[in-house]
């Protein structure tokens, strides 16, 4: 079985077993407020196994499926461990809700659920390794360079906006950075090949 696939199948559990279930879903969700006065930093790591509806975890999922799997083989291959990849995803879960943290710190009523920042980190590394694959983005293909361009203005605008629609774009916004530079320094040599695959990939 790949970490992915594992992480896919607890994040399901987790998630399906909290719907309908506010007090649960609290208990495991992003609530930057009780980080600072309880120190309850577990909410980095638990807030990505709870979701908000199958729609929710549904979309998170099926994306992480189908990118997961690439990166983590991409990452066995470069660093001949696992553990890189799952180090990568805990870390983007973490990092992805820093911002968040920082800016809701002192607001009680505020917290986030989802995976969406680490998935957005693992999208990301694809679009580092490959950033003309063609991928379905709403049944539309485009290459995913494009994908990665709109998906950033896109999420730039909406968090300038605020947090008004209950979508953290935050993180969606620090998972995307993150899975960029996340590869880069490990690998450094992967920058030239992503300079490379950009300028020849008609060839």
């Amino acid at each position: 079985m790949t970490l992915s696939l594992a992480i896919i199948i607890i994040t399901c559990l987790i998630s399906i077993t909290t719907f309908n279930r506010p007090d649960k879903m609290d208990e495991l969700s992003m609530w930057p407020y009780m980080v600072k006065e309880k120190k309850q930093f577990y909410r980095f790591f638990t807030s990505g196994l709870v979701h908000a509806d199958y729609m929710h975890l549904g979309f998170n999922m099926l994306t992480l499926y189908f990118f997961g799997r690439y990166i983590e083989s991409a990452f066995l291959q470069l660093f001949d461990s696992k553990l890189y990849y799952l180090g990568f995803y805990l870390l983007a879960l973490v990092v992805s809700d820093i911002p968040t943290y920082v800016k809701y710190k002192n607001d009680y009523g505020y917290r986030t659920i989802g995976a969406s920042g680490a998935v957005s980190a693992v999208v990301f590394a694809f679009i580092l390794f490959n950033p003309w694959q063609r991928i379905g983005v709403f049944f539309i293909p485009m290459p995913a360079i494009v994908y990665g361009f709109i998906y950033l203005g896109y999420t730039i605008y909406m968090s300038r906006r605020g947090q008004g629609s209950g979508i953290n774009h935050d993180a969606h916004l620090w998972g995307a950075l993150f899975g960029i530079t996340f590869p880069l320094i490990f690998e450094p040599r992967i920058g030239p090949y992503f300079i490379d695959q950009l300028l020849h990939h008609y060839r």
